[in-house]
């Protein structure tokens, strides 16, 4: 599909969507991904949640092209996301693995170039646009002071918004993070899913996420999907998901529940 010049961004994302289409993953003759059928909504935040090895990296890896499905189909835009060429699948969908490659050496901006990549190729020649790109997505995650400072001397709070600088760089619709907040304590958690809930409202990014905490979840989410031994279990708003009988499925145990004073959000805790 071409953009036409009098086209918005809007205009354009509405009309892209990520689709599970019997999609399954095996290895070795175990099934890590049962058959599966989901549509991701457009311009929202999607998150995947479950226990270790329920499947739900197993699910962020198909839709990021790392696997491929042992049966069924991975949709964007209704196409295979195999049939699309690697740069063009790059200018859709950018995708921050759970482990980044080590940027020793590597300054901020050096590091937000690299989202120019899959427009430039190897040998392009970086314009007045994608240095202006470039220094846009630093200054909208808050890095500006730090652009020429070597990513390995930020704090891991720091780090993870650069390399969401990165992605934004790309100018991709869609933003895939697999467990962006694993490596970070509460209150780093609490400003990158922030930061990522108003790119995407800012953007009309679409974002498929997968993260541990049901309640930071529950916040930062349009949609959840919660996956056990290789099934999706429940999917929904946070409020359908948010109950004790869903929460016992999914994580195996008893939570309790209650609403926040102020904004009326369920909050779950072990009693």
């Amino acid at each position: 599909m071409l953009r036409s010049a009098h086209h918005s961004w809007t205009d354009y994302f509405i009309t892209l969507m990520y689709q599970l289409v019997d999609a399954s993953f095996e290895i070795d003759g175990k099934t890590i991904l049962s058959p599966t059928c989901l549509s991701f909504p457009t311009n929202k935040v999607t998150t995947l949640l479950g226990h270790n090895g329920c499947g739900k990296s197993t699910l962020m890896k198909l839709l990021s092209r790392q696997n491929t499905p042992s049966s069924g189909h991975v949709l964007f835009d209704d196409k295979s996301i195999n049939q699309l060429s690697q740069q063009d699948f790059a200018l859709q969908v950018a995708y921050l693995p759970q482990h980044p490659p080590i940027t020793d050496g590597v300054t901020v901006r050096e590091l937000v170039y690299f989202g120019r990549y899959p427009w430039k190729g190897a040998f392009g020649r970086y314009s007045k646009k994608d240095n202006q790109l470039v220094d846009e997505a630093i200054e909208k995650v808050g890095l500006t002071p730090f652009r020429d400072r070597f990513v390995a001397t930020l704090s891991g709070g720091e780090r993870q918004r650069a390399w969401v600088a990165m992605l934004l760089a790309q100018q991709s619709q869609c933003i895939l993070l697999d467990e962006p907040t694993s490596a970070l304590d509460i209150a780093h958690q609490y400003e990158l899913l922030a930061l990522i809930r108003e790119l995407n409202q800012t953007l009309n990014l679409t974002v498929i996420m997968v993260l541990h905490d049901i309640n930071m979840a529950a916040k930062f989410s349009d949609h959840l999907i919660a996956l056990h031994s290789g099934c999706v279990i429940a999917q929904g708003s946070p409020e359908s998901v948010m109950n004790t009988q869903t929460l016992k499925q999914i994580y195996g145990m008893d939570l309790a529940l209650f609403s926040h004073p102020d904004t009326g959000k369920v909050i779950s805790y072990i009693p």
